[in-house]
């Protein structure tokens, strides 16, 4: 572990931790003190001016991010019928109903996304104390409870990823892999960026985008200045 500590301490030198920089520099900074030996997962997390304990300031959903996260999700449909054939022909890497119920029950968890039909939510439910605490429960929110199973499992597959603030206020999302091209990060960071500034609940006060970091997995987190990112309206 000491190894580790000081290929990060030596990183982190590379870094003002006082300054925001523009999205342009915090990128080439998250690449500059990447020190991890595989493709590490460049990650945003956002702190925001908000009191998730309050219902009308919950922030949840999920986008799809242009250039995907680098990683391609496994995807298990419950469903039964035509949908199920749907679900197969879109390319779910799991598609059925009781067994796969079964299965989960005695610990089967090769999968990294759950769609299911709304019919079938009444047995899905019935895993609620399993998968809710791995964040894997089906939600309308997220667009993971929909017949649209087709269109579901495309995004899926595509690179929609799902954000939730946590009780402290603040939020991780995946933006892809070191590897990519800057401007792919930094597509996918104006992406998940502009659905933040959307996602504001009118109810929250004062400085609602508290701070921005962008990190690699094990790599120093790096501040970025939101003034720097240009939104669209």
């Amino acid at each position: 572990m000491a190894k580790k500590g000081k290929k990060f301490e030596e990183a982190a030198k590379l870094i003002d931790r006082t300054t925001a920089y523009s999205l342009e520099e915090a990128i080439e900074l998250v690449k500059k003190t990447n020190f991890a030996k595989f493709d590490a997962t460049v990650e945003v997390a956002f702190r925001l001016g908000v009191d998730p304990k309050k219902a009308d300031q919950q922030i949840r959903g999920a986008v799809v991010l242009p250039n995907g996260t680098g990683k391609t999700q496994k995807v298990l449909v419950f469903a039964k019928g035509e949908k199920a054939k749907e679900a197969e022909a879109a390319g779910a890497d799991y598609v059925g109903d009781s067994e796969y119920i079964n299965k989960i029950q005695q610990g089967w968890f090769e999968f990294d996304v759950i769609v299911a039909t709304p019919d079938m939510m009444g047995e899905v439910g019935k895993l609620g104390r399993v998968l809710g605490p791995k964040g894997l429960m089906p939600n309308p929110k997220t667009g993971t409870v929909t017949f649209d199973v087709t269109k579901a499992v495309e995004e899926i597959k595509a690179g929609k990823v799902e954000y939730r603030v946590d009780k402290a206020g603040n939020i991780h999302v995946p933006i892809g892999k070191v590897s990519f091209e800057n401007n792919k990060l930094a597509e996918n960071f104006n992406t998940i960026f502009e659905t933040m500034v959307k996602a504001k609940p009118a109810a929250a006060k004062g400085t609602y985008m508290k701070n921005v970091t962008v990190t690699s997995t094990m790599g120093p987190g790096v501040k970025v200045d939101p003034s720097s990112v240009a939104v669209k309206n």
